[in-house]
């Protein structure tokens, strides 16, 4: 509690005694400061039941507040970005494993892994200075238009559409070209194993033996990247939506950390480390379901 109390002191003048001081901090941390450390645990862990986080010493507001009008944001884009970089990465790869040896499998692998090799917040700063600062053909910030009334119309879909183009545009960008690639690795291993050749022995047609054989096969060891992704995604978003400006989990969790908001760090590590352990586990759950082979009848033996 010394950490807070500290923060109090400057940041309301010092003009009061002790105990305004514990009950300064009691109040943003519903805890008693003068408690055994195990009683302010359990104090803790109580709120964190019931979903009080305090309330943010920066903002003056509390934290699961400004966490859960946060989210929404995080999710949008992140999901978004996550569901494009994967399907558009899948597709090229298995079109680059079609065609393996082409002139245009070698100038996409060649693409695809320099994209790869880009860290996402620089291909953030040079859309940022290329589209904002350059040419001004979209806002430097921002998560939608203030002139539109929030709600589903359409100036504001089409505002937060707009606002969220280059964070986006920089998540797909820089992922595709690992998703693209692995997809090829896989689709080229799968395509010389012999289940194909019977395959094409007994007539299937060349759509069916894509989707349902190629396709379905290579993807099964990209879906669990997937899933980790989708957990790792609030973290990832730190230094992205700092650069556009976009209030979104990430930014906030830096913005505490500049100002030393050790209750909203808290709240925001909590809540990035649940999301990695609940992607984790769900694929974990659902990976059985989509390979038979790693499911209960793994080890039967099928006809």
């Amino acid at each position: 509690m010394d950490f807070l109390r500290a923060q109090l002191i400057q940041q309301q003048g010092g003009n009061f005694d002790q105990a305004q001081l514990n009950a300064l901090v009691e109040a943003y941390t519903n805890m008693q400061p003068n408690d055994p450390l195990l009683q302010q645990y359990i104090d803790y862990m109580i709120g964190l039941a019931t979903g009080d986080l305090g309330r943010s010493v920066w903002y003056g507001e509390p934290v699961s507040e400004i966490l859960a009008s946060a989210l929404p944001w995080t999710v949008f884009i992140m999901s978004i970005g996550l569901l494009l970089t994967f399907t558009l990465g899948v597709v090229l790869g298995a079109i680059m494993a079609y065609v393996e040896g082409s002139k245009f499998d070698v100038i996409a692998t060649l693409v695809s892994i320099f994209l790869s090799s880009i860290p996402y917040y620089v291909a953030a700063i040079m859309f940022l200075m290329i589209f904002s600062l350059w040419n001004q053909w979209f806002p430097t910030g921002g998560r939608m238009n203030p002139n539109t009334t929030p709600g589903i119309n359409l100036p504001f879909i089409i505002g937060v559409f707009y606002h969220a183009a280059l964070p986006i545009a920089s998540i797909v960008v820089t992922g595709l070209g690992m998703q693209a690639l692995s997809m090829r690795g896989n689709s080229v291993r799968i395509l010389g194993e012999d289940y194909l050749r019977v395959a094409h022995l007994r007539g299937l047609s060349s759509n069916r033996i894509a989707l349902r054989y190629v396709g379905r096969n290579a993807i099964l060891p990209m879906y669990t990247g997937l899933m980790i992704s989708i957990g790792f995604m609030f973290g990832g978003s730190v230094i992205l939506e700092e650069i556009f400006g976009y209030p979104g989990i990430g930014y906030y969790m830096l913005q505490a950390i500049s100002a030393r908001d050790y209750l909203m760090m808290m709240g925001a590590f909590l809540l990035i480390t649940i999301a990695v352990v609940l992607g984790i586990y769900i694929a974990d759950l659902t990976y059985g379901k989509i390979d038979p082979r790693a499911g209960e009848g793994a080890n039967r033996e099928s006809y």
